[in-house]
């Protein structure tokens, strides 16, 4: 998928929403933990009930993985799903992968060719090499992390280095922007730091962000898109329990509608103020 495709998906469905599709066993509701193929059966039904305002869904890896083969069969049928019946919707392995050489080959041969993803998120820290590998195929896209949601990303992501004066999540951007384009590298952005996207936006103006805690983890979507959005929109903004697990009972989809719907309108709304739409 290149990104005129992705901007012209986005402006399309007035949206650049991406669902988080993180099926977690203990979540699911109940009348499907009994089927052998629940994970699988649960993602359906959210794909189908929010394909219309969804530009991407996310899949993170770790809630397959930790069931086995059962549950990488879950993430295979889920992603032939949406390239068969959606095939213009982004699917986004969010693996955080980050090994170099053949690994780093074998990893992108994975999730590129065996699973067709359209992109996979990275950890850029062993550098170059861990990342290049990715972007040999064409119109495939590598998700560097840049500047995270989670508690801890103060730990390394904004030491600063006296010499420059930059702080690391802004050399990691300097640097790899470098190894790929705008074409092929997203970031990841988390929409807790809204303080730093002005420095994200000065280092990689053209580049798409993904962008995740909007929503349960209390992100601004006002703030992510008056601070982020460029002339292709420029942001993936994702949300995951605030959808799937809008509700437990069997009325789920529609629940996991109603709350997507709900935060197209106000995509909608900013897209229009932008002049994009």
């Amino acid at each position: 998928m290149t990104p005129t495709q992705l901007f012209e998906q986005i402006r399309s469905k007035q949206s650049f929403l991406c669902v988080g599709l993180d099926a977690d066993m203990a979540k699911l509701p109940a009348h499907l933990c009994g089927s052998q193929d629940a994970i699988f059966e649960f993602n359906r039904a959210i794909i189908d009930a929010t394909h219309h305002v969804t530009v991407a869904y996310k899949p993170n890896t770790a809630f397959y993985e930790a069931h086995g083969i059962q549950g990488w069969r879950a993430l295979s049928e889920t992603v032939n799903y949406i390239k068969s019946v959606y095939p213009e919707i982004m699917v986004i392995a969010d693996a955080k992968r980050g090994d170099i050489g053949n690994t780093a080959k074998m990893y992108a041969k994975a999730f590129f060719e065996n699973m067709n993803c359209d992109a996979i998120t990275l950890s850029p820290y062993m550098g170059r090499d861990s990342v290049e590998p990715y972007l040999d195929y064409l119109d495939r896209w590598a998700i560097l992390l840049a500047i995270t949601s989670n508690s801890g990303y103060a730990d390394l992501q904004t030491i600063e280095n006296k010499e420059t004066g930059l702080q690391l999540f802004e050399e990691v951007l300097q640097r790899s922007s470098r190894w790929g384009s705008a074409n092929n590298m997203m970031y990841v952005v988390g929409a807790t730091r809204p303080d730093y996207l002005e420095a994200v936006r000065r280092i990689v103006p053209e580049h798409f962000l993904l962008v995740p805690g909007v929503g349960a983890q209390g992100g601004s979507l006002d703030d992510v898109a008056r601070l982020g959005m460029n002339k292709q929109c420029g942001l993936l903004v994702n949300s995951s329990r605030g959808i799937i697990y809008a509700d437990s009972g069997e009325r789920f989809a529609e629940a996991a509608r109603r709350s997507a719907e709900e935060l197209q309108q106000k995509m909608q709304q900013m897209l229009k103020r932008a002049a994009l739409i």
